[in-house]
Order: C-alpha cells, then structure tokens, then sequence
C-alpha cells in the first residue's frame, strides 16, 4: 500500500468523509469492494486509511456529475469501514468496505480536500413483532431458493443466510443480492421501517425466483432441443455414409433446401404447409435413383409453384374499362354495358361473389377477346383453359398421385400458368364436353362455378384445399343446348349473335387490316384495301357470322402484296374490288335469289345454326304416285312433322286455296331440302313448308326476295320461333328485302341492329294467309313456250 501525501484531519464525531459511487449501492452487514478514480474520491481513502475511521458510501443521483453537490447525492448512504485497499498502476484505488449503519446527509461541510458531510446516523430496532419474524423466516427460505437457482454460488452464503437472525441484516443482505436496477435498491437502502423493508425484499425475491425458474425451464429445454439436433445430425451423417457404401448417395441436399425454402415463400395455409413439410421429409429420406422419388419431387414443385397468396388487388377505372372495351370491340353495346356493369359491382364489393359470364354465340364474333378486356380493364392476369373435347372429369378435378403420370387438372394448371389466385380465366368452348366411361367432367364443373363450394376446390392431384372463389370465371359456348341444366343455372348466359355487313366492314377497317399487314411484315401504307374490295370479301368470299374466315382472307391480300412489294415490283399497293379475282380467285359465293329457278314449289326459309344464320331452300314437286309424302335432305324428326303438318294444312284448306281435291289423287309429292349432306332439324321452316307446297299445287311463284321463318299449326296459325338476330342477319347477307316473321317474334327485334331494321321489310305473320298474301305473286305461273323441232 502507497504511502499517502494527504495530512489527516480530525473530523467532528457527527462529520463523515464521502464517497459518492455512480452505481453503487452498499448496504449494512454487506461486504462490497468499490473502485473509484475521482481525485477527492480517493482523497476519502487515504483520510480513512490514515486516521482509521469509516467513511460514508452515498448514490448520486445523475451517474455524469464529476462532481456531485448536495443535491446530486440521495439523502441516505451507509457508514463503512475499509477493510482492505489497494492502488493500481492506472491511478485508481481499490477497496473492500463493511457497510455498518444507514445515516442520513444533513450538510456539506466544506474546506476538505475530500467530501466531507455532516450526518445523522441512523439506529435501527432491535425489537420486533411477530409479523416481522414470519416475514424474515419467509425472507430467508426464499434467499435459500434463489441461492440454489442462481450457479456459480458459494454454500458459504447460504450458511451466512441462515446463521443471520437479526430481520433488518438478513433484509439488507438479500438486498444486496439482488439483481435488480440500482434506483430499486436505493429505495430498499432509504426504507427505515423493517416490515416495509422486508415486504418489499420479498415481493422482489419472488418476481426474481419467478424469472429464474423460468429461464432455467427455457434452459432445459434449449438444451434437449441442441441435444435432439445434434443426435438427428449425428443420425443423418450415419445414414449418408451408409448410403454412400451402398451406392444409393443421392447428392439432393441443394435440392431439398430450395423446395423447404419455395414452401416458406409459398404463403400456404398452416395445415397445408405442415402437410407439404412431412412430404418433403420423406422425399429427404428416399434415395435419388428411386422412382417415386421424382414423383414426390414434381408433387412439391406444384404446391410451391401454386398462387396461395392472395394479390394486393389494383382499384378498377370504369373510365378506363369502357376505353379499352371501345378500343377492343366494334359494336356490342348491350354486351359492352353489362360487362361495365359487372365491373361496377366488382369496384364496390371487391370481395363479393362475382356472377360467372357465359358468352354464347358463333365462332368468331369476340367472345374470348372479351374475356381478354375483362382481364385488361382489372388489371389481372388472363388464362385460357380449353374444354373442347374434354370427356374425362380427371382432366378436371386432377389425377391421383398413384397413377403414372399423375397430373393436376385443366383448372389447377391454368392457376400456375396465370400465376394468381385472383385471374380471370376463360372456360373456353364449356358447350364441348362430353361425358363418357371415365365420368362427366361437367359435374365437376358444378362445384368449380359454384361460389358456395369453390373456396374450399379439392383437386385429387393436390389432395388438399384450394380457395377458387377469388377467380373470376368466364365461360363461352357455341351453342347453349349441350350444357348440362345445372351448369346452365351457376352462368349468366349473354348471347353474341353475329355481325351485320356494315359491322363486319367497320371492324376490319378498325382492327383486321391493322393486325394482317403487321403479320405480314408490312407497313399500315404498303398495302392499301379500299372499303369497296373488303365489302366485295364480304359478300362474294365469305359466309359467316363473325370474322375469322374474313380476317384470313384480307391475310391472302396482304401475302399478296408482301410477295410483289419483296419482288421490287411495287411499293406501295392499292386492292380495289375488280383485283380480287385476281388475287383470291372466282367468287366462292354468290347470292341465293341467283340460284332461283321461275318455277313454283320453291320457297326460301331462314335456319339457325351453330355458326350463325342461314337461308334454306325448301324445293316441292309432284309425280305420279300413290299419295305419298317424300321427305330428302337429312331431315329430322322434327323437320319431318313440319312437312306432314304442312301438307296437311294445304289439303285443309284446298278449297280456300282453289285447289281441286283432284290435285292430290294419283300424286307423290317430293319435298327437298338442298344441301343434303347437311343434317337439319327444328320447327322454323314449317311456314316455308306450307308456303312451298300451297305453290305447288296453286301454281303461283314464291317471290324471290322473300323469306320467312316460323311453325304452323293445324289451325293454320304460326307459331314463335327463336335465332331472330341471326336469321335476319343472314337474309339480309342473301340480298333479301322481305321478311316474314312470326307476330309475336316481334319483341325481337329490339336486338337487331338498326341499319338492318331499316334495310329491310318485315311483315308479320298471325295465320298462314298472312304467309300467302305476302309471299306468293297474284298471278298463276305459265310455264313458257319452247319452239317447235
């Protein structure tokens, strides 16, 4: 020990030299050493060493002070004796004190080169009352517990707890032990009242011991887990370098940690990611050369490859909706005003159950690029899933994995392709499929379209839950009659009848001229089709009630040009109509009022067919027979009634009609329906039946640019029929100017186009004389005179 350069001062009994500690807290009966560096700090020291008395040990308030004042130090401190010091080479001093008493700051003294304070010490009780006995006897058998929990303790101070029996030492001494914040232990320091401060040592002992329980549990159990780790990897090691003497090292450890990381990007729901988990286990354990290990493998790649995660969904613009629908599509204003409106109710309940959209109509009129609108005006991704020709309801709900080339079905590929949970995707040609010995695929469909049942679609592939009820469902047909009533009910059926003449043209003036020259590698001004050439494809190269057969023709013109504009012939080329034949050969057809031969017994109905509106020829005779009916052209039952009916209607009203009843004896009369390799069927061509066989027998033309649609009775009344649209848009196709319709069809004409309505006459019809007033010329037919040999 150093000798000390401070003279010793005689202090007043009731004066102490200070200490102020930053952290430091010392309490009664507790042995603590301290470190201190602060000149009058260790000015203290050597004053204590030298005169051999004890010194005051006191917190200060703010931890920063250098030189703490009265009022930076806490009131109360404990009187201490050095019990041992030793100076380091750095300039501090140790020392290991023996709290003795509490004593309270009453003043600084000042003219010391130490901290020097007048006190007040103060006594504690020394006797106690029962309460406070059991306190301490509570006290210390819980210092004991927290001894046993904390490692590293001495038993030398479990003995010292128990052989200390004062209440007050045995509070202060369990003080000390704490390990709690210091402003916590400089209250228990300034508590005077033993009863107090046993309560408040005890309430902190038992928080504590709580604290430690705990963390030796959570100790434990880390340990077992370390333990249970290592003896896995031990384990596994083992396995490797058995299989690695067997000949089976598959090397798939990179492989395994990219399927565990693609499952915790996945965003699978918990039950579903806990399933996956124990598939990829066992693909862990399975050897690479084993066959149902690429099985597993491609398994796991679907279910992390799937969209479980549900998009941040983008705000829709009705504005921007009807830009693109203009943009996209000529015409359609009531299909274009219920799309909007579909798109309305999307914007206002996003999460509501949106109706699933059947566009139904022939091919070629925009029903998938329809669908492709609602993709673009949503801002999400579009898929296509074609049904034609699906005949098997595993293409639909999936393959079960213990098949060979198990597969998930059409819904759950076209998910992964489109990449979200909320796409819109198009069931394309629904009308298509066909049930067979491996099931309907149209009854899986049910619970596909169905809102109620699509959030929780089990594919048989995945085995688990997927939620469809976010995807929007858009389904397209041809014909409506092929799909199941039930499916039928879960769709909203919108009908695309075709395009008139005038559409047709605007459309490829719009869009399909546009989209051939860029196919072809031409500029919009390299080839040039006047409106005249694409009226003439129109009328003489096509036939049909969209544009696709359309499209490929103006594609001929444009390779046409493309070859003579490579040649250096030309550069710029312009198609009149009087080029056509030159470029796409003769006319392929020609107007049916042409085909007409001045002969009675030949009227022209209107048909519906899958592809749009047609005109028919209905084509009567007589010959010597027995009374027959003869019936030719593939005609249905149906068909077949229709002309027995009508037949029958005529010999009904012969006498109105100035038939003679001798017209019907020793005949055959043969009715014809050309285009006989065609099957037809339906009950629209029953008034041109009638019509046909009353001039016939009454001798007078059918005029040529009439035609007519709807069934008779034997009342002579006629009777609705449906295809109105596309009837009348294929009459007016054929150059008619008349046509005949039902009365009570009348209320369809709201769906034809208005440029329609006003190129032609309609005349409707109540009874079959209406037929005949409007149909047939007043004047009976006489055949012309052929010159003599």
């Amino acid at each position: 020990m150093e000798q000390s350069a401070i003279t010793p001062f005689a202090l007043p009994a009731d004066v102490i030299a200070l200490i102020p500690m930053r952290n430091v807290v010392l309490f009664p009966h507790v042995l603590m050493p301290i470190t201190v560096g602060r000149v009058r700090s260790v000015a203290t020291i050597q004053h204590a060493l030298q005169s051999k008395t004890p010194i005051g040990i006191v917190l200060q308030k703010d931890p920063a002070a250098d030189a703490p004042g009265f009022e930076a130090l806490c009131s109360i401190g404990t009187v201490a004796n050095v019990v041992r010091h030793i100076a380091s080479e750095d300039g501090t001093h140790h020392a290991v004190c023996l709290g003795v008493e509490r004593f309270r700051i009453e003043e600084i003294i000042e003219g010391y080169p130490f901290i020097a304070a007048r006190i007040k010490r103060i006594q504690e009780a020394e006797s106690y009352t029962t309460h406070i006995e059991a306190l301490s006897l509570q006290l210390r058998e819980r210092a004991i517990e927290i001894l046993s929990l904390l490692p590293g303790v001495p038993a030398e101070l479990a003995h010292a707890l128990q052989a200390t029996r004062a209440p007050s030492d045995l509070a202060d001494i369990t003080a000390s032990l704490l390990d709690t914040e210091i402003v916590e232990k400089q209250k228990l320091l300034e508590t005077i009242d033993i009863e107090q401060r046993l309560q408040s040592v005890l309430q902190i002992l038992t928080r504590r011991i709580e604290v430690l329980r705990l963390s030796q549990e959570i100790g434990e159990r880390t340990k077992e887990q370390m333990e249970d780790r290592e003896r896995k990897f031990l384990l596994r090691e083992q396995l490797k370098a058995i299989q690695k003497e067997l000949g089976e090292e598959g090397g798939n450890d990179q492989e395994i940690a990219k399927l565990s990381e693609a499952i915790v990007n996945a965003g699978m729901p918990n039950d579903i990611e806990e399933q996956t988990r124990k598939e990829l286990q066992r693909l862990q354990r399975m050897p690479g050369a084993s066959s149902e290990y690429s099985m597993l493998h491609t398994y796991l790649e679907w279910m992390t490859e799937l969209p479980w995660r549900l998009p941040e969904e983008k705000p829709i613009d009705l504005n921007n909706a009807r830009e693109i629908l203009e943009a996209d599509h000529f015409g359609l204003g009531r299909i274009k005003q219920r799309i909007i409106e579909f798109l309305a109710v999307q914007k206002l309940k996003p999460q509501g159950r949106a109706p699933i959209l059947c566009f139904v109509g022939p091919p070629g009129v925009g029903k998938t690029s329809l669908g492709q609108s609602i993709a673009r005006a949503l801002q999400r991704p579009f898929v296509r899933v074609s049904l034609g020709g699906v005949h098997d309801e595993a293409e639909m709900r999936g393959h079960r994995r213990t098949y060979v080339g198990a597969m998930p079905g059409n819904i759950m590929q076209g998910l992964r392709k489109a990449g979200a949970r909320n796409c819109v995707m198009m069931l394309d040609e629904i009308d298509k499929m066909t049930a067979s010995a491996h099931g309907d695929p149209s009854a899986a469909l049910l619970e596909i379209l169905d809102p109620e049942q699509n959030s929780t679609f089990r594919d048989n592939y995945l085995g688990v839950p997927f939620d469809l009820s976010r995807v929007i469902f858009i389904a397209t047909a041809n014909v409506i009659d092929p799909i199941t009533p039930p499916v039928r009910d879960r769709m909203e059926i919108i009908d695309l009848p075709g395009y008139t003449q005038e559409e047709k043209l605007q459309i490829a003036l719009r869009y399909l001229v546009q989209r051939q020259s860029e196919a072809n590698g031409l500029q919009t001004d390299q080839c040039i089709l006047t409106p005249g050439a694409l009226q003439s494809i129109v009328e003489n190269y096509t036939r049909e009630a969209g544009v696709r057969q359309f499209e490929r023709e103006i594609g001929r013109v444009m390779r046409h040009a493309a070859l003579r504009i490579a040649q250096g012939e030309q550069q710029e080329i312009r198609v009149d109509a009087a080029e056509l034949e030159i470029i796409l050969g003769p006319k392929k057809f020609e107007h049916e009022l042409a085909l007409l031969s001045d002969l009675p017994g030949v009227a022209t109905g209107l048909a519906w067919t899958p592809v749009g509106g047609d005109i028919l020829f209905i084509e009567a005779t007589k010959v010597n027979g027995s009374g027959r009916l003869i019936l030719t052209g593939q005609l249905g039952d149906v068909m077949k009634e229709s002309a027995q009916a009508a037949l029958t209607l005529v010999k009904a009203r012969a006498s109105d009609l100035n038939i003679p009843a001798s017209a019907f004896e020793g005949i055959d009369v043969h009715l014809h329906v050309p285009a006989g390799a065609i099957p037809k069927d339906g009950p629209s061509a029953g008034v041109a039946m009638f019509i046909a066989l009353a001039s016939l027998f009454t001798n007078r033309l059918v005029r040529h640019d009439v035609a007519m649609t709807g069934e008779i009775s034997l009342r002579g009344l006629v009777m609705p029929v449906g295809g109105i649209k596309e009837k009348i848009l294929a009459a007016q196709r054929a150059g008619i100017t008349t046509v005949l319709l039902p009365a009570r069809n009348q209320k369809d004409l709201y769906d034809v186009p208005e440029t329609t309505r006003q190129a032609i006459r309609f005349v409707f019809l109540e009874t079959a004389d209406d037929a005949i007033q409007a149909a047939m010329s007043q004047a009976d037919h006489q055949p012309a005179l052929t010159a003599p040999d």
